[in-house]
């Protein structure tokens, strides 16, 4: 048979079509050389010291083959431990490739053609994308900007349906920084009770708050959850790729399958090496950064107002404020002015039409780069 001239032609599959890079990459990757990143939630800090030298005596001294597929137990019964409350062991946790690839194992174990997984907006873009692969459909829910993108009970319970399959709770929020209090939690909880939709729990910057407790979870107050996890964030670990998946025993199951196809097992260096994370040093380490960021925010909000004259919402967690920028430009003509000027800020509609009007900026840069950075956007404005 002689194949014919369409047969020849790559053929895009129908999960793919339409679908890119985020225009976080897009716009990260069209800066300037010397640009000031407020773009990408990239932490600049070292590596904690003591998962750096954990990784180099494991290297030179222990075995490095596979893992089991969900990865080295000790670590499971870790972060097993932070869920107390949960009737799950270490059978019911899985080691991931990052907390993308736990949400990538999470939506294909729940989800198939038909269903639909209610996403906050504004969010992560690869929420979308992962339900895409995982042939849901995705229903936003608002987090009302008048309300500083808060959660509004309302706005959640009106898009749930029958097709409901899956709600993705994101606590600290990217792109907002916006933590969801102890109530708003346990009013997701009231409302999702008895409808058998799965909670997927997004806690990737848990450890990284700027108030007086750690942020709560949907898990403490809702049964049918999966939790994603990881150490990216708090122990600027991004290039490790250290995450997991936990929850419900029946869903773990079938999402080690899925993990174990995907991937094998996560780096057995990097497992190893995170062990670190749960000792003394490991969490002064954790505190350390976490003031680090803190004092970040407070300059960054406080030079936002004073040398832009925009306003900034105060995070409570993450390392993102949302800046109004509505009354002086459209997003992209901003963010290019600032990409000119050698400053690399997100547009807000990248992350759902709630943030229209808004950028996202990162504080993952020092408080010099912070300061420059605000001079050099002030300068792009010509105020």
């Amino acid at each position: 048979m002689i194949p014919s001239e369409k047969q020849d032609e790559f053929r895009v599959p129908k999960r793919l079509q339409g679908m890119q890079k985020s225009n976080i990459r897009q716009i990260f990757d069209s800066a300037l050389p010397g640009s000031i990143n407020f773009g990408l939630g990239q932490p600049d800090l070292r590596t904690a010291e003591c998962i750096r030298n954990e990784a180099i005596r494991v290297i030179n001294e222990e075995p490095l083959g596979y893992t089991s597929h969900a990865g080295l137990p000790q670590l499971r019964e870790k972060i097993v431990g932070e869920y107390p409350h949960l009737d799950i062991t270490a059978d019911d946790c899985i080691i991931t490739v990052g907390s993308n690839e736990a949400l990538f194992c999470a939506l294909m174990t729940l989800c198939e053609e038909g269903d639909e997984v209610m996403v906050p907006n504004p969010a992560f873009p690869a929420y979308p994308a992962i339900n895409n692969l995982a042939d849901a459909e995705t229903v936003l829910y608002r987090l009302p900007k008048e309300k500083g993108f808060g959660f509004d009970a309302n706005e959640f319970e009106k898009v749930i349906t029958d097709k409901t399959r899956a709600v993705i709770v994101l606590s600290p929020s990217n792109p907002t920084g916006r933590t969801l209090s102890k109530e708003d939690l346990q009013t997701i909880a009231k409302i999702l009770e008895g409808t058998g939709i799965y909670a997927v729990s997004d806690e990737i910057y848990r450890e990284l708050y700027f108030t007086d407790e750690r942020p709560a979870s949907i898990s403490e107050f809702y049964e049918k959850t999966l939790v994603v996890g990881g150490l990216s964030k708090n122990m600027s670990m991004t290039g490790w790729r250290m995450g997991w998946l936990l929850g419900v025993p029946e869903a773990m199951k079938k999402a080690l399958v899925v993990h174990g196809y995907n991937t094998v097992c996560a780096s057995t260096i990097t497992q190893k090496a995170s062990l670190a994370y749960w000792t003394e040093d490991g969490k002064r380490e954790e505190a350390e950064a976490r003031e680090i960021y803190k004092s970040r925010r407070d300059l960054l909000v406080k030079l936002i107002d004073e040398e832009l004259g925009l306003k900034a919402v105060s995070p409570e967690g993450a390392f993102y404020s949302m800046v109004d920028i509505s009354e002086i430009g459209e997003e992209m003509d901003i963010v290019n002015k600032f990409l000119e000027n050698r400053v690399i800020t997100v547009n807000g509609l990248g992350f759902g039409d709630e943030a229209k009007g808004f950028l996202r900026i990162s504080f993952c840069a020092s408080e010099d780069d912070i300061r420059e950075g605000i001079k050099r956007m002030k300068q792009a404005l010509s105020i």
